[in-house]
């Protein structure tokens, strides 16, 4: 009796955890639309910094990018300033990381 109340309270204990890591991680996830005012790749192109115009507050955003997939559609020039993009960005160490970079048009 004694082993089974200890395993019904450490699966209640990771249980908890779980859900407490879980909320805590998509609290900061920002969503926007906005319109690209400026594009800067890296010399190497692992990387970019993108400026965002959002489309509700009119305020600029920046972003940094670092998937390969979004970085290929700077350099082929598939994705150019001035192109209404959908994003879903969170906060690490003050800078906005991107999770998620398309344009609204499809891309």
């Amino acid at each position: 009796m004694n082993k089974l109340v200890s395993v019904v309270l450490m699966v209640v204990l990771v249980v908890m955890s779980l859900l407490t890591f879980s909320s805590n991680s998509y609290a900061d996830e920002t969503k926007m639309v906005g319109t690209i005012t400026k594009i800067s790749l890296s010399a190497d192109k692992k990387s970019a910094t993108v400026v965002l115009k959002d489309s509700k507050s009119e305020k600029d955003v920046t972003i940094v990018i670092s998937d390969d997939l979004t970085l290929d559609k700077f350099v082929d020039k598939r994705i150019v300033e001035g192109d209404e993009i959908r994003c879903k960005y969170e906060t690490i160490n003050g800078a906005n990381a991107s999770k998620m970079f398309k344009k609204t048009a499809g891309c």
